[in-house]
């Protein structure tokens, strides 16, 4: 979890700023497509005065990668959960809609909310 103060990541990074976050990463990645994320996040975190890495680059590039597959299935999991609270809505709301849209954001957000909770 992220704070004001900053956050160390598996013991191997820590970062000083509370508004990096992994958000809407979408399906699950391929493994190529978490190697390219996680050598750019690891590009980030070289370049950042903020970031200050205290193990070797290939252990944090696989503690990047564990990180990234955490968030994504949390989040899946998550889209399950609002997906279903919509489908049980007594009046049928059609995918894809504008209200449908405002209310799977809305449900997500406070889902994320829910389970961010210590």
């Amino acid at each position: 979890m992220l704070n004001e103060r900053g956050v160390e990541i598996g013991g191997i990074c820590s970062i000083h700023h509370s508004s990096f976050l992994l958000h809407n990463l979408g399906a699950m990645l391929s493994d190529d497509k978490a190697s390219h994320l996680s050598h750019l996040i690891l590009g980030a975190f070289k370049k950042s005065a903020l970031c200050r890495l205290k193990e070797e680059d290939g252990r944090v590039l696989r503690e990047i990668k564990r990180v990234l597959a955490s968030e994504l299935v949390l989040e899946e999991g998550i889209d399950r959960k609002v997906r279903a609270r919509l489908a049980s809505y007594s009046r049928p709301i059609a995918e894809g809609s504008a209200e449908w849209d405002v209310l799977y954001r809305k449900t997500f957000e406070e889902e994320q909310r829910k389970q961010s909770k210590p």
